[in-house]
């Protein structure tokens, strides 16, 4: 019986350290510490393949960028700021990507394809700067 007793004893405090939880890379918490986190990134990368112009037939006429490229991964979504005209007619688009850091996703690129309204433009020579590259549009 005494032999017995033993292993019992082994396999029943190997079971019971499976069921504790400790976090072996955290320091010591005084408990002033948040304990939320803010999981969605800021600007992430995106990768652009080409900028088309779509020129809708109305007065004043419409332009839309027709961005496409491809996301990091499925879990990013597309984002963008787009800026108003300046005097030079120069219209600055910064394309950018979001993501939830804590998700688990496939490490996969993710093809996209976007039409982004830039606004209303009278006849005239204009320039959509993407990131930081040049792409004059004629209306």
């Amino acid at each position: 019986m005494r032999k017995a007793l033993i292993p019992l004893v082994l396999v029943l405090a190997v079971l019971a350290a499976g069921c504790l939880h400790v976090n072996w890379l955290s320091g010591p918490s005084d408990g002033d510490e948040p304990t939320t986190t803010l999981p969605i990134a800021g600007r992430l990368p995106v990768y652009l393949d080409s900028v088309d112009f779509l020129m809708l037939e109305s007065w004043p006429v419409q332009v839309h960028a027709v961005i496409r490229g491809t996301l990091p991964t499925p879990c990013h979504a597309l984002a963008w700021d787009l800026g108003e005209p300046d005097a030079h007619g120069r219209i600055v688009l910064s394309v950018f990507s979001t993501a939830d850091l804590d998700a688990v996703c496939t490490q996969v690129l993710a093809p996209f394809e976007k039409s982004i309204p830039l606004g209303s433009f009278t006849s005239g020579s204009y320039v959509l700067v993407v990131n930081g590259v040049d792409y004059p549009f004629t209306v």
